[in-house]
């Protein structure tokens, strides 16, 4: 291999919705992180890579770090400590932040301090700024002694429309160590795409049913056969509730809002897939044994 080539772990930090999942799906080109406004919609470590001439880039997405009032939660201490194990795992960190936002990030900074890693701050979502706030907000994260003395570089992106992400990739990967390549060339992520079929299941019931069901729906992929009749990848599925009462949210009227959410599952599946899907969902409640659903 001729010329440098750098090869580095990076992790994305940060608050709830900050656009990490969009940053790493956009960068990569496709969909392996799921997304949605909901706060923790991403619950474990995704890794994606990202395959230059140069070098390769291997993106860890974390879950939304809490505001430090609810860090003492119990409900979000296995994902802190997710992201805290990535931190400590990475050549470089992109700590990102929405500056539209008026929050208070220093639980992000001082969760950042124990890490050698070099740090860049990123500006998501500058694509949402009026565009006469956003030299005054450089300005003032320059002039920020804090800022200025953990983070080597502040870049502003939009990771929705891909804003100046191109240069926060050059940037990035001048900090990674020189290194042979990890991963082969035609490898995307370390998931299974078992996994990722769950994770776009789940994404569904979390756009489908907005505030209406609660975290503690799961999705199990009982059966998945790639050569079906007719080459149709055939899935099947099942997502655990808790009570029999959110059984009944998730699957509706007539069944009405699981045909719903198997519909766009399938629509995204087969984008992920390149083929033609044949997904069934059964709703089950997780002390009961008793199975119930349809089939889309």
């Amino acid at each position: 291999m001729s010329g440098t080539f750098r090869t580095g772990f990076i992790a994305l930090i940060g608050r709830p919705n900050v656009g990490k999942s969009t940053l790493l799906n956009h960068i990569l080109g496709q969909k392996i992180s799921i997304t949605s406004n909901k706060p923790q919609t991403t619950r474990n470590r995704i890794l994606g890579i990202k395959h230059l001439s140069e070098g390769q880039m291997i993106f860890l997405d974390t879950p939304g770090l809490p505001p430090s009032h609810a860090a003492k939660f119990h409900r979000n201490r296995p994902l802190i400590q997710t992201a805290r194990q990535t931190v400590y795992e990475a050549d470089l960190i992109l700590a990102l932040i929405d500056p539209a936002v008026q929050q208070n990030d220093s639980f992000l900074f001082d969760f950042l301090k124990k890490s050698d890693a070099p740090k860049i701050l990123v500006l998501n979502k500058i694509d949402m700024l009026n565009k006469g706030a956003l030299i005054p907000t450089l300005s003032a994260l320059g002039a920020n002694e804090e800022i200025c003395a953990r983070f080597s570089a502040v870049i502003p992106i939009s990771a929705k429309t891909g804003e100046n992400t191109e240069k926060l990739l050059e940037i990035a990967l001048s900090y990674l160590p020189e290194r042979e390549p990890i991963f082969p060339e035609d490898q995307v992520t370390d998931q299974s795409v078992r996994f990722l079929a769950s994770e776009i299941v789940r994404e569904q019931v979390i756009q489908q049913t907005k505030d209406e069901m609660p975290y503690a729906v799961t999705v199990q992929i009982e059966r998945f056969v790639e050569n079906g009749p007719k080459g149709i990848i055939h899935i099947s599925s099942i997502l655990f509730v808790e009570r029999e009462s959110q059984k009944a949210i998730l699957i509706g009227q007539k069944g009405e809002r699981l045909k719903k959410i198997g519909t766009a599952a399938r629509c995204e599946l087969e984008n992920l897939l390149d083929s033609k899907v044949f997904l069934e969902m059964w709703v089950k409640v997780k002390e009961q044994s008793g199975l119930m659903g349809t089939e889309q």
